[in-house]
């Protein structure tokens, strides 16, 4: 079977979340983001650019 090639992000945390919703901080966590300027890499899948696309205001994303 041909094997698909997944597409990384780098999803790093830019601003604090002392001040946003509950909501958001959970999907923040969700990501496995902690502090500030903190990064993990995902797979973008729909659930990942889901979370991503709530909290855009909060994270800068980069390809890999």
């Amino acid at each position: 079977m041909a094997t698909k090639k997944s597409k990384k992000i780098k999803v790093t945390l830019v601003k604090s979340t002392i001040a946003i919703l509950p909501a958001h901080k959970l999907v923040v966590k969700a990501l496995g983001l902690t502090k500030v300027n903190s990064f993990k890499i995902h797979e973008a899948n729909d659930a990942i650019l889901g979370m991503i696309a709530k909290v855009n205001y909060l994270l800068k994303v980069e390809n890999i």
